[in-house]
């Protein structure tokens, strides 16, 4: 394998341009002169948000030794891992790298997606319709702020390496965070991304070695749980009395946003970067059972949760069929 092209990957100590997106999103912005609680479940969450925060800089054990070529997050989620381009890995010299990169890959998208959380949740705060909502959502700016904290440092501090973000990624947070209509915003966030966020790393905090990141993801769980109940708390029963066509933009949202967030984990950029033949190791992705089952798991918060707003119509549970996700209908969202 050749040696792995750095320049267009983040390495601390190389020299980088700093990358600013400018997006010109417009933002509603609601003020509420009733400041009555009128949702005691909202208040009730916004409560425990208060009682649960915690400190990323002295909570976490950051003197934790990391070797970053090491087996910390299991091989198999590797998306190559048990294919043909797996057995021609050379063991001791490629497959090292390879987790670095992959690991590095994984935890700098995260590390993105909690930025683009960051921002959608400070724009909710504006835009939604009650005090009760803006309160909750103003906790949820804190708690993503921390999120985006501990995974930078770690991925500086011990892993060295970071990936620019996927441009699946990419393109599904700049249609959150240009999005006027709140519901759909937040629709995005706290349900699809959110939902998602939260399947991975229940996932990770299940089966990683490594002690630090599995601290780290199982610390964000726990605010997350609370992000997606919020979602799901606030959209319950709106969408019973929206208009065919108003229904048909989420719709059409859901099924294009769980597209984009199945491809997010092809790794092509990781290929890329270590100069292996990329249409074969997104060939061998596309076909290999493990990461069809990673994939199909991602979604089990999802496809639940879409079911309980109302939102899983023929066209949003076809669109599951096609992804094969669908079988997560029956399950509960929040075990």
């Amino acid at each position: 394998m050749p040696a792995a092209r750095e320049s267009s990957v983040r390495l601390r100590g190389a020299a980088s341009e700093e990358r600013i997106d400018m997006l010109d999103a417009p933002c509603e912005t609601r003020l509420v002169w009733d400041y009555d609680a009128g949702r005691d479940d909202l208040r009730a969450l916004y409560e425990k948000a208060k009682e649960a925060q915690w400190n990323a800089k002295t909570y976490l054990a950051w003197d934790t030794k990391v070797d970053p070529e090491a087996e910390n997050i299991p091989n198999h989620f590797i998306p190559i891992f048990g294919t043909k381009m797996w057995d021609k890995l050379d063991k001791k010299r490629e497959l090292p790298n390879l987790r670095r990169h992959a690991s590095s890959y994984m935890l700098s998208n995260f590390l993105h997606g909690e930025q683009g959380a960051l921002l959608a949740s400070a724009q909710l705060v504006s835009a939604l319709p009650s005090v009760d909502a803006k309160l909750y959502a103003s906790s949820q700016v804190m708690d993503e702020a921390r999120h985006v904290e501990a995974y930078e440092r770690y991925l500086r501090e011990k892993v060295e390496l970071t990936y620019p973000i996927s441009p699946h990624l990419k393109q599904l947070l700049d249609e959150i965070l240009m999005e006027r209509r709140w519901d759909l915003k937040f629709l995005g966030m706290q349900i699809m991304i959110e939902g998602l966020a939260l399947a991975a790393f229940g996932l990770i905090s299940q089966t990683a070695q490594e002690p630090l990141i599995r601290d780290i993801v199982k610390m964000i769980m726990l605010d997350e749980s609370r992000h997606v109940a919020f979602g799901v708390l606030s959209l319950r029963g709106i969408y019973a009395e929206m208009s065919e066509s108003e229904l048909r933009d989420r719709e059409d949202f859901i099924i294009e946003a769980s597209r984009l967030m199945r491809d997010r984990f092809l790794m092509q950029e990781v290929w890329e970067n270590l100069g292996m033949p990329v249409a074969d190791c997104l060939d061998a992705v596309r076909q290999s059972p493990i990461m069809q089952t990673f994939q199909s798991l991602l979604f089990s918060k999802i496809v639940p949760n879409v079911k309980r707003l109302g939102l899983l119509t023929p066209r949003v549970r076809k669109g599951f069929e096609e992804l094969r996700v669908i079988q997560y209908e029956t399950w509960d969202a929040s075990a």
